[in-house]
């Protein structure tokens, strides 16, 4: 069982730092403002919320059950819950405060002559 539990929290904490990373080079690699908000809200939240059950699994003794271990996985869900409600409404935020001051989206031009 052990086994079991280690391979599905180094799953859940492999896939959050690969989903870390996705969201760091999309930052890097979108053309304006608006377009780098999406893998920076998408991808962290995930990588977050597979991070933390990770973290959750990892901290239950599954052979000696204690009530501490399972409060403290619980406020680990509780935590990425939050983050997963507020992220969306700070990006949305976000895109208001650009809409505000006037930044204009990323627009496609044709090359010129050739």
């Amino acid at each position: 069982m052990e086994i079991v539990i280690n391979t599905i929290v180094g799953a859940c904490l492999i896939s959050g730092v690969v989903l870390f990373a996705g969201g760091g080079v999309g930052i890097l690699r979108m053309p304006d403002f608006y377009s780098r908000l999406h893998p920076a809200g998408k991808l962290d939240t995930l990588g977050l919320m597979l991070m933390v059950l990770g973290l959750a699994i990892y901290n239950i003794d599954w052979y000696h059950f204690s009530l501490s271990n399972i409060l403290v996985s619980v406020k680990m869900m509780l935590i990425a819950g939050f983050v997963f409600h507020s992220s969306p409404t700070a990006t949305h935020a976000i895109v208001d405060a650009g809409i505000q001051a006037g930044m204009r989206p990323w627009q496609k031009r044709e090359k010129q002559g050739g």
